[in-house]
């Protein structure tokens, strides 16, 4: 093949673009919590769930073999539980969001969960790393249902700090919307790109640190006991103290969902951070101990 040729054949053929999409849906039965659907296309799946704390409670974890986004990929999650069914999903490590070619095609990772009454849904991702010139979308919908409960995490962490890359050009857009019985219950939102990096930058913005993250955990319940919530959130405020620098971390309380957010300079700390969280919120809201998938430690 000539070499005109080729390039003739290069400017026509299309980018590559990966189009994955994962399909789960959890139910309770007398043998315990079972996946009962698993549907995926393209690079994205599960292997099998996992039972470290008993029958009852399935740990998941999605493989990505690509490892990260590139220009026009995108990838779909939809994990369902039926009534009852109790799931964690984590991801084996950090996921990527690479720098954007020229053309600028979205990025996208949309993951979608829906709760039926009474079952208790656990996200606990590894952080998100956002190459500088990338062009992403992240986008998590929770959808409640009466008695049930979600708690769950999003860190991101904005350019190569330890490559001295910052993000310094790009865009990203990030939203977490949780709803009950399809009303607005939270609506966490971040939208930058170049009209808004100085204001990312100082002080009253996200005074120029690379990473965060938001925490959230709560229970669609008629009952509140006022007392035990306040008596828990001094405790998670307490934890937070001992583990990160004043100003980084807090916790707040809002449409009865703890709110726990991070601001700094490290994923780990972001990451340990909110595993103290989790560890404290989860006997109240899913009334047992916490148990950290094994995956983390490998």
């Amino acid at each position: 093949m000539s070499a005109v040729l080729a390039e003739q054949i290069a400017t026509v053929r299309p980018a590559s673009a990966w189009h994955a999409s994962l399909a789960l849906r959890f139910r309770q039965q007398a043998r315990g919590c079972r996946l009962v659907s698993n549907v995926h296309h393209g690079p994205l799946y599960v292997q099998k769930p996992f039972y470290p704390e008993g029958a009852d409670l399935a740990h998941v974890y999605l493989l990505h073999p690509p490892g990260g986004l590139v220009s026009g990929d995108r990838l779909g999650i939809d994990i369902q539980l039926e009534q009852g069914a109790r799931v964690l999903v984590t991801t084996p490590g950090a996921g990527r969001v690479y720098r954007a070619r020229s053309d600028r095609s979205l990025q996208q990772q949309s993951q979608h969960f829906s709760l039926a009454p009474e079952s208790v849904m656990e996200w606990l991702p590894q952080e998100m790393i956002v190459f500088p010139g990338a062009f992403g979308r992240m986008d998590t919908t929770v959808d409640m249902s009466a008695g049930s409960t979600y708690m769950g995490w999003e860190i991101c962490c904005l350019g190569l700090p330890a490559s001295d890359l910052p993000f310094t050009h790009g865009e990203l857009h990030q939203r977490l919307f949780i709803r009950y019985d399809g009303r607005p219950v939270l609506l966490e939102n971040l939208h930058l790109d170049k009209a808004n990096f100085e204001l990312a930058a100082a002080v009253v913005g996200m005074n120029a640190c690379p990473v965060s993250g938001v925490f959230v955990a709560g229970q669609v319940s008629g009952n509140t006991d006022d007392e035990a919530i306040q008596a828990l959130m001094a405790s998670l405020r307490a934890s937070l103290a001992t583990l990160a620098q004043p100003g980084q971390a807090n916790v707040t309380l809002m449409n009865n969902f703890i709110i726990g957010r991070y601001l700094g300079h490290s994923a780990e700390d972001a990451r340990r951070a909110f595993t103290a969280l989790w560890q404290l919120v989860r006997p109240s809201l899913a009334g047992r101990a916490a148990c950290l998938p094994r995956i983390w430690a490998t």
